[in-house]
């Protein structure tokens, strides 16, 4: 029996979600910290004539460039950002803020203004009538005179605002090496150590490999990469732990010493802090092994920390909460925000008649961009600024008390609270910061799981692992608690919880198990 296949066509009805690419750039500027947010405005003002820098509020740039736009204004969807919501803190009154936020001028200033263009316009076409030659010759005699007061202190950057790059570990030794006495022929070799040293200022090239690389013998590399490793910082070059420490200890004078026996022979033991074997098998008592553990702890297992590594990230706060009289006031981080406005000059040059066609169509497509910035910049305000309110709502007891009274909070609660979607909350909270009375925290912070107390409330995640932080801190080093102990400890708190989930939380605060805590003395 045969199959007919037959070709067709037919017309479907059907709805489907697609995100424009305006939405796209919202969601995106949503989840950008600040740093992030004026890195992408300033390279937007770089490329987007219709675009300029203005020292006013995300609302009032929002409402200028709605407001240039009548027929984009009547289309726009969502409320005003109340005063207090920016961070004016009521200063205004409502109608101050509708339309205080655009400043008319004057018809006597639009026509300066077209003055001073036409005016530029005109000495840019006379710049090709110029005569350079005597241009430049009057220009040196100027700049002879001009020297000194051009090199005047007063306009000199102030020198600890001048930015420094970060000297790396690779510097530092390459600057040790040229100031060193090894020969002319061994510096190529000493190079190609340095350059394979990690960013712990460890060699894991091997000898052999380095050998071949530059086509000598192994051992004229292990002659040149002992000259190497006399170089600071003490242990650098070294090929694995037991070296970097036995070098520091050489430096140290204390090669000879119990502290180099316990690293050249039973660095497995003293990692596990088996301090009674090492002592039985090197006949010492247990106290002079947790002596020379002691002097061990002091030396850097990590010789290239302190040198290159990643530039530090500066925390700004997205916004402020502060308590006035009984109340949590939440205030935007105003002065950290890019300022926009819309150019007025090329809306101008927009509206003139006498325009190319694709310069009208190139400052309209630019025109558009720029209004959906300022709008999204504008919209994500809008939504920290709910969201951190919703937070300082449920969590009024940690403004008040601290972390020991912290909540459990999810995604949901809070999205339920102000009317958006758990996705648009986590977004919002990404990367943003609140500075508040306990401290900075990151707005994901305040979303943590809950464990079951005795009475059938729930606690914060984050309470429990403040209390073993607590409990460690407070325990006696020779004997510590064990994570049987801090369960027992927190039951008798009226938190159940059991042995392995503090395991858990005692692993993600980076604190060992009790086994590597316990100190001998």
């Amino acid at each position: 029996m045969a199959l007919e296949v037959k070709l067709g066509q037919d017309l479907r009805l059907r709805q489907q979600l697609v995100m424009t690419p305006q939405l796209q750039q919202a969601i995106k500027i949503l989840q950008l910290s600040l740093p992030e947010l004026e890195a992408i405005v300033q390279s937007e003002l770089e490329q987007n004539p219709m675009l300029e820098p203005l020292d006013q509020s995300p609302a009032e740039a929002a409402s200028e460039s709605e407001m240039s736009d009548p027929e984009a204004a009547a289309q726009a969807d969502g409320e005003p950002l109340p005063p207090e919501a920016d961070g004016l803190n009521g200063a205004n009154s409502d109608d101050d803020w509708e339309t205080g936020s655009r400043e008319e001028k004057p018809a006597s200033t639009v026509e300066v203004e077209a003055r001073d263009a036409a005016l530029e316009i005109k000495e840019l076409n006379n710049l090709e009538k110029l005569d350079w030659r005597e241009y430049l010759e009057t220009y040196s005699n100027n700049w002879q005179e001009s020297t000194p007061a051009d090199n005047d202190d007063d306009h000199r950057s102030a020198l600890e605002n001048t930015p420094l790059r970060r000297s790396s570990l690779e510097d530092y030794m390459m600057w040790q090496l040229r100031m060193s006495s090894l020969p002319e022929s061994d510096q190529p070799i000493g190079a190609t150590i340095i350059y394979n040293l990690n960013e712990d200022g460890y060699l894991e090239t091997p000898i052999d490999e380095l050998a071949a690389q530059l086509e000598v013998a192994p051992a004229e590399v292990e002659r040149v990469l002992a000259r190497v490793q006399r170089f600071d910082p003490p242990g650098v070059a070294a090929r694995d732990l037991r070296e970097c420490l036995l070098a520091q200890l050489q430096n140290l004078g204390m090669e000879e010493s119990l502290a180099a026996r316990i690293i050249s022979n039973h660095l497995d033991l003293l990692e596990k802090h088996r301090y009674a074997e090492i002592a039985k098998v090197l006949g010492v008592p247990v106290e002079t092994v947790g002596q020379a553990a002691k002097i061990i702890s002091l030396l850097e297992p990590k010789p290239g920390r302190d040198y290159g590594g990643d530039e530090p990230t500066y925390v700004v706060p997205d916004v402020y909460i502060h308590k006035v009289g009984e109340d949590y006031v939440v205030t935007l981080n105003r002065d950290a925000v890019p300022r926009l406005r819309l150019a007025g000059y090329y809306q101008r040059v927009l509206n003139d008649v006498d325009v190319a066609p694709e310069t009208r169509e190139y400052l309209a497509e630019r025109l558009r961009s720029a209004r959906w910035l300022v709008k999204s910049i504008y919209q994500r305000q809008q939504t920290i600024f709910k969201v951190a309110t919703s937070i300082v709502k449920f969590q009024r007891a940690f403004f008040d008390h601290g972390i020991s009274l912290l909540k459990p909070l999810v995604l949901k609660d809070v999205a339920e609270d102000i009317g958006m979607h758990e996705s648009t909350i986590s977004r919002a909270t990404a990367n943003k910061y609140a500075h508040t009375p306990q401290g900075i925290f990151e707005l994901k912070f305040f979303f943590t799981s809950g464990v079951k107390g005795a009475g059938g409330e729930d606690v914060s995640a984050e309470t429990v692992k403040e209390q073993i932080r607590g409990m460690v801190t407070s325990e006696t080093p020779q004997n510590p608690l064990s994570d049987q102990a801090i369960a027992e400890m927190l039951r008798a708190r009226q938190i159940n919880i059991a042995r392995r989930t503090v395991a858990k939380y005692r692993q993600a605060m980076g604190i060992p198990p009790s086994a590597n805590r316990k100190q001998i003395g």
